[in-house]
Parts: structure tokens; sequence; C-alpha cells
């Protein structure tokens, strides 16, 4: 009996923990990582980024403002900043899948790989793709909060819906899962019980 008093206070627990770590299930949802577009700017299209595509000066550039840890990082123009945060509207940009969306013209970009764990660079390479980004609501606004890999150089479908604005109401703002429901049935039928 102890149990199954144990039991639905256990369920709702795991449901706030799901939700407060769950990713959104479309683009343009209300995101709680009020810097995380800030994060997305600091770490890709950073200010005094190296024009060329010299080894050394991107070493430079990575162990003075990047980030040694990440093995791979991508580095996009600053004069695109406003054609990047377009990507996460309907008309710059198609859903792709979960938050992200995918830009309906390609970019070109920079792609640094470096030795896991050092500043030690492997390759500079420039790239021009599709862009795969994460797209949350901060601010009343949409705006890229993470950049995907596109290594298969995927490209929009036709199909595809445009990234919503969330004043459009097309986006879900709440995903009911399976442990959702389940948690609501075990309280209802707890209280139904005392």
């Amino acid at each position: 009996m102890a149990a199954l008093r144990v039991f639905p206070l256990l369920s709702v627990c795991l449901l706030l923990v799901h939700q407060a770590f769950a990713i959104n299930d479309a683009p343009c949802q209300l995101s709680k990582g009020n810097y995380a577009f800030n994060n997305f700017k600091k770490r890709h299209i950073p200010s005094g980024t190296p024009t060329t595509l010299d080894q050394n000066q991107w070493m430079n550039f990575i162990k003075n403002n990047g980030d040694c840890s990440r093995p791979t990082q991508s580095f996009l123009h600053p004069r695109d900043l406003d054609r990047v945060m377009a990507v996460c509207t309907s008309k710059g940009g198609a859903t792709y899948k979960e938050n992200m969306c995918i830009s309906r013209q390609s970019f070109s970009f920079v792609t640094v790989r470096s030795e896991p764990g050092t500043c030690g660079i492997r390759s500079v390479i420039e790239e021009t793709k599709h862009l795969i980004l994460a797209c949350n609501e901060l601010s009343n606004q949409c705006l890229p909060v993470h950049f995907e890999g596109n290594p298969g150089d995927l490209k929009p479908s036709n199909n595809a819906k445009g990234c919503q604005d969330p004043r459009t109401g097309d986006a879900p703002s709440f995903k009911l899962t399976w442990l959702c429901l389940l948690s609501v049935l075990l309280v209802i039928i707890y209280n139904c019980r005392n």
C-alpha cells in the first residue's frame, strides 16, 4: 500500500524532470535558455574570424576566442547574420525535424577540425551547404540556438512547412507524452481510492 502512495508522487516528479530537459518538438517554441541565441552567435558568428583558410590563423583565433575542446567547429560570416536569423522564419527556412529548420538557400561557412582536446588544427575548409539550425522562441522572436551538421548536404523538401513564427499558431506548444498521460491517470486513480 505504501508503494501505491509513493508511485503517483514519483510519476509527477518524473514528468516534471522530463519536461525540464525535453527538446522542443517543433521550431519556434518557448525556450528556457534566454542566452541560447547569444551563445549561438558567440560560437558560430563571432567577430574577428580569419578571412583566410590559413591553419595558423585559425589556431590562434580558436585559442584566443574559441573552445579547444570542440573537435569540429563551424563559423558563419558575420555579414550573413540577418540571413542566418531568417532561417528561423517561414520565408528563410523550412521545418526539418523536432525544433530544427533547414535553410531555403545555401550558405558559405568555414569548418575547422582540430585534434580532440587540443587546438591543433587538422583542417580548415570552406563549405557551401544548406544550414540546419535549431530554432526556439526567445524574447518574442524565433531565433537560432544550435548549429546542426549537414554531412549529407541535405536540402529542404519542397513539401516541408515553413519554419513558423510562434504567433502563427502552427507550431504545437506542448507535446503530451505517454509519461504525462500515465502520470495523470495514476494521480486520478490514487485520489479515487483515498
